[in-house]
């Protein structure tokens, strides 16, 4: 089967069974720009019908300065070609996708700018209340270029929230057959990604800079400014969507300046994160430059590098994460490893001040499924967690499992992750795995210097370190086994955390095995069954 073949048809379909996999190769991004070159100095208004009858449906459009502008339809499908959105446009007004009857998707040939993006030392002011990209549910949006981005700027929100019985899917537009010329199917850096920027607090801004307001930072891939003093901000929310296929790079900047998936980039509490299933993305599955963005009943599912990336400070919160790390095959047969870390889980990007810390973190009923692979990103072992640059986290009912090991182990800790790691607590967590800590077994530095770091992991009992072989999952080989008897420690019920974000539990990691008429376990079960099929 061709790479994607099951998605090509199960993203039209209206319900799709949603497991993922783990060789050892370096494969350099391909990344297709696709667009063309149209002069945008006069209303090119690309409501010429392709073929089909624009009556059947209308396409999104939205308000310029040449008037109304609009995509066509062909019958099946809406285009938007670089007339309509690219990376020199930026639309200013609302707009909105429904979802196209019959399977039909909204397609893009290069990159959809939300709101107005600037400099605030060059004269530049952010809008207070700039324009909203909707998408409806059940509404399908496919890209046809690795510079292909939808950007959401500050001030700009975007409301993509879908429902159970209709998700939005974020996709490659070579995830279907009659848009998928070479035949390949979708893979990962088919396009960029999501790139969301907040008036939120970043640690590589200065508190001068903050309180002047001019604070911006250069977002990473594609550049485009971010930041600021509120980290109750809000840029909207993605609800009930897939994300598939997306990051790309090394961008201008060279390794390292790459598109994840989805990059929330000083994004603040105001804005929500719920039930997304993100694969095979090239670079991260959701990166946070600061800010205090929330996120809830997240599936990354064999993403090449790291499923969760977390720094410049950010203070926010998670529970129900769920990553599987495994491959890919390729249209020429070829397997691709992939999974970096769990969790890169970074302190400071920029300088710590009395209005910005470390990131700190509170996270709850994590499930991690490593492999020993090295992911085909960058040849980095996949692992759980890898703690760096002064990191601080509270970290509840994780579950850590890692079978058949000998090249690889589930926790790394940095020199600099070790300067703050008494701050890095793990409670009522589960470590099984077929080797524990990277390099050393006790920490060379920092304020826990010569201590174990299984003790430190076991945080006075309240978590455990079990072997490889133990019984953690139920048949269905997801869920946490709730009667396991290799188990001995009890969840914590969160009660203690005093927030109204966080859900009372009962089960140690992201799904119990008792649970299996609730929303959340029907979508990660949909989610593993179609990563399974890649």
């Amino acid at each position: 089967m061709k790479l994607s073949g099951l998605f090509k048809i199960s993203l039209v379909a209206a319900a799709m069974t949603l497991a993922g996999c783990g060789g050892d190769i370096e494969i350099t991004p391909t990344v297709n720009d696709n667009s063309t070159t149209t002069d945008n100095s006069v209303n090119n208004s690309n409501n010429t019908s392709g073929g089909g009858n624009t009556d059947d449906f209308e396409c999104a459009s939205y308000e310029s300065d040449a008037g109304t502008v609009q995509g066509i339809f062909d019958g099946k499908d809406c285009t938007y070609n670089d007339s309509f959105a690219s990376k020199s446009i930026e639309i200013t007004s609302n707009i909105t996708f429904k979802e196209i009857p019959d399977g039909g998707v909204h397609l893009f040939s290069d990159a959809l700018l939300i709101g107005n993006d600037g400099d605030t030392t060059s004269g530049f002011v952010v809008p207070e209340n700039g324009p909203t990209l909707t998408v409806e549910p059940g509404a399908t949006l496919a890209f046809q270029s690795g510079e292909a981005i939808i950007r959401i700027a500050r001030g700009a929100k975007i409301q993509a929230n879908g429902t159970e019985a209709k998700p939005i899917t974020f996709t490659s537009a070579n995830a279907f057959d009659r848009f998928d010329s070479a035949g390949n199917g979708a893979r990962y850096a088919d396009w960029g990604g999501i790139i969301i920027n907040g008036n939120g607090i970043t640690d590589q801004c200065t508190d001068a800079e903050r309180a002047a307001t001019t604070c911006n930072v250069p977002s990473e891939g594609i550049t485009s400014y971010f930041g600021g003093n509120d980290n109750s901000d809000s840029s909207g929310s993605i609800k009930w969507a897939k994300i598939w296929y997306a990051g790309s790079g090394p961008k201008v900047g060279g390794e390292g300046d790459d598109l994840n998936s989805l990059t929330l980039n000083a994004v603040g509490s105001g804005s929500a994160f719920d039930y997304l299933h993100i694969h095979q993305g090239f670079d991260d599955g959701i990166e946070f430059f600061g800010g205090a963005a929330t996120i809830k009943h997240i599936v990354v599912t064999d993403t090449q590098d790291d499923s969760f990336d977390f720094d410049a400070g950010w203070q926010g919160k998670g529970q129900f994460l769920f990553v599987q790390h495994g491959t890919v095959t390729l249209a020429d047969g070829t397997i691709a490893n992939m999974g970096n870390n769990g969790f890169e889980s970074d302190g400071v990007k920029g300088e710590s001040s009395a209005e910005v810390a470390p990131s700190n973190p509170t996270l709850a009923n994590i499930t991690v499924m490593t492999t020993d692979a090295k992911s085909v990103r960058d040849d980095d072992p996949s692992q759980a967690f890898k703690f760096d640059d002064e990191f601080n986290a509270n970290i509840y009912n994780a579950l850590l499992v890692k079978k058949n090991a000998v090249e690889s182990s589930c926790i790394e800790l940095s020199s600099d992750g070790e300067k703050q790691a008494d701050k890095i607590m793990f409670n009522n967590s589960v470590m099984a795995c077929s080797s524990n800590f990277a390099e050393t077994d006790t920490f060379a530095g920092g304020p826990l210097a010569a201590q174990t770091k299984a003790s430190w992991f076991e945080n006075g009992g309240s978590s455990e370190i079990l072997t490889d072989d133990v019984v953690v999952f139920a048949d269905n080989g997801f869920a946490t086994n709730t009667a396991s008897t290799d188990i001995t420690i009890a969840a914590n019920d969160l009660t203690i955390l005093d927030d109204s974000f966080f859900e009372t539990v009962d089960y140690i990691g992201a799904v119990s095995d008792q649970d299996t008429s609730s929303s959340w376990y029907k979508w990660v079960e949909t989610a593993l069954a179609a990563a399974a099929q890649d």
